[in-house]
């Protein structure tokens, strides 16, 4: 990095940071520390619930994806407007006139205690550890530009998110969001158009689009049911749905920011206006994934794009070997552009279809070559990570981008780090805060105790997700881990919500059991079964409703539950 770049990187940030805590300060009660001052308008509301799903992980996996498997991904979101509309009619005026610091507080209310903590603990088993893969992401991009181990790194950026979470609160994570997501959606507008400008003059706009065609890369929507397909309209439209309205309608990271804004009409429109833009949002930070595959058809890609990996291949015992299949690789690609000119070249569509095919075989080729430095990766180095698709955008970023725009994109990722963090710490503290220790173990804490209980929970948990982030080297794809890892749970939270919104003679002791059951149930299906994982978010939810219903009838009716002493 230059000097502009670290310029522009070190000024955002500490511009974004001194912002927030300057409009939180004298913030002094528990309450005002985990909710907020409750002043905020819609579009602050809006960008602060787009941030904080908005991680370094949608920067970093997402283009990557897309450069791997197209834009199918978008599909996972065409439920979310139809999830906006459902939690604005029906959740935020429950939990503005129950005046709710958690959205559990309303599960005992409705209920019982024991499910109220459920609900609690299922959100701080999946957000804490999901918060360990949203540390991992960002120190993924200090490691490589710095050549700092990662391990090290992990802690170092773990340690600055605690002490800036822990100092501001709910009300700096809620005003720094704003600025974050301007610099995010900027900087990624930027990129898309340094990478235009930086393809041949003869390939235009609309020509990078048709390569990306002819590579089956613009897979934007597929209405073939399939349970096993993760991405395709049916199951983004239904499980994509149960998922938005679980993350959205009851984690407490979402709940917490739009339970900020100064009325029930300020949260609604703040909701709706991410379910608007949520989806163009992921289309374009997908399409920058799209024009870097594009471009390394003119440009030859690196064999691994974790360069830290090739580098030790190339001082290994089998360095001749791996050189070989870099050899085999610049040819591989040399072969497949003068295929790809032949089909921008091609005058009419039979052409062009005859050299699609060429083209689709030569792309086999290289992902046969990139299958076999993998394996040789595998035998040389014992126990090194091969999967490198997180590092797709973040090496393009470095090698290509200029002075100064390098930096900006840097600041764009830790910027999206910074915000996804923070919010779910504090709202991890939150909860072990409200729904555990004043609620069970400390009633009759003072309101300063409470408080610095508050403070001592969040850096406990930013521990937990810097001890978790040390084994996020092992998933996949981290975009998808954290989708997965939701997925898992919040189809088990959203069905007890919806019972308790919808089917008031249903009593706690049937929704609570049908609560562990179906969780049970789902965890099975992950470990055992190829279903894909939107569709645990419907199997969940529509087994806590169902199960709950038929242990109503079975069960012997419990007391009606009493507003919570404290809650």
């Amino acid at each position: 990095m230059t000097l502009l770049d670290w310029g522009v990187l070190v000024g955002t940030i500490v511009f974004i940071v001194s912002w927030g805590l300057w409009k939180s300060r004298g913030s002094k009660s528990t309450e005002e520390y985990l909710r907020g001052t409750r002043e905020l308008k819609w579009p602050t509301i809006g960008l602060a619930v787009m941030a904080t799903q908005a991680s370094a992980i949608t920067f970093l996996s997402v283009p990557g994806q897309a450069y791997e498997d197209g834009m199918r991904f978008v599909q996972f979101y065409f439920g979310l407007p139809f999830a906006m509309i459902l939690i604005s009619a029906v959740f935020v005026p429950i939990y503005y006139r129950l005046n709710v610091i958690t959205a559990y507080q309303y599960l005992e209310s409705r209920f019982d205690l024991k499910t109220r903590l459920f609900g609690a603990f299922l959100f701080l088993v999946q957000r804490g550890l999901a918060a360990g893969i949203t540390v991992y992401a960002p120190a993924i991009i200090l490691s490589t530009i710095l050549g700092w181990a990662l391990e090290p790194t992990v802690v170092a950026m773990g340690a600055l998110v605690i002490l800036y979470t822990v100092t501001g609160g709910s009300t700096a994570v809620s005003q720094t969001q704003k600025q974050q997501m301007v610099v995010m959606m900027g900087g990624m507008v930027v990129a898309a158009l340094v990478i235009l400008w930086r393809l041949p003059s003869h390939v235009s706009f609309g020509d990078a689009v048709d390569v990306a065609g002819a590579f089956g890369r613009m897979n934007v929507v597929s209405f073939d049911f399939n349970v096993q397909d993760r991405y395709n309209f049916w199951s983004g439209l239904t499980g994509g749905f149960f998922l938005a309205l679980s993350y959205f309608g009851t984690d407490q990271s979402q709940v917490g920011r739009y339970l900020t804004g100064r009325s029930i009409t300020e949260s609604r429109l703040g909701l709706l206006f991410n379910g608007v833009l949520k989806i163009p949002m992921q289309f374009l930070i997908l399409f920058v994934g799209i024009l870097v595959f594009v471009f390394y058809q003119f440009s030859t890609p690196p064999l691994l794009f974790n360069e830290t990996l090739g580098e030790r291949m190339r001082g290994s015992g089998q360095a001749a070997e791996y050189a070989a299949l870099e050899t085999k690789w610049e040819e591989v690609q040399s072969s497949k552009r003068a295929q790809v000119e032949r089909y921008l070249s091609a005058e009419d569509e039979a052409s062009r279809t005859g050299v699609r095919e060429a083209l689709r075989a030569a792309a086999g080729e290289a992902s046969q070559v990139r299958k076999d430095a993998k394996a040789l990766v595998t035998r040389a180095l014992p126990g090194a990570e091969t999967k490198d698709s997180d590092y797709i955008f973040i090496g393009f970023v470095k090698q290509w981008l200029p002075s100064g725009l390098f930096g900006l994109l840097i600041a764009v990722i830790l910027s999206a780090a910074m915000s996804s963090i923070a919010s779910e710490l504090t709202a991890l503290g939150a909860t072990t805060t409200v729904d555990f220790y004043r609620r069970v173990f400390r009633p009759e804490a003072s309101d300063r105790h409470v408080l610095i209980a508050s403070k001592l929970f969040t850096v406990f948990w930013g521990l937990v997700a810097v001890g978790f982030a040390t084994f996020a080297s092992l998933l996949d794809n981290l975009i998808q881990a954290v989708n997965i890892l939701g997925s898992i749970f919040y189809g088990t939270v959203l069905g007890i919500f919806l019972v308790a919104f919808f089917l008031k003679f249903v009593r706690g002791h049937a929704v609570f059991t049908a609560a562990v059951i179906s969780q049970a149930t789902v965890i099975g299906l992950f470990m055992l079964s190829d279903i894909g994982y939107l569709w645990y978010n419907v199997i969940g939810c529509a087994l806590v409703v169902a199960l709950s219903l038929v242990a109503q009838s079975v069960l012997p009716r419990g007391p009606e539950a009493a507003p919570a002493p404290g809650a």
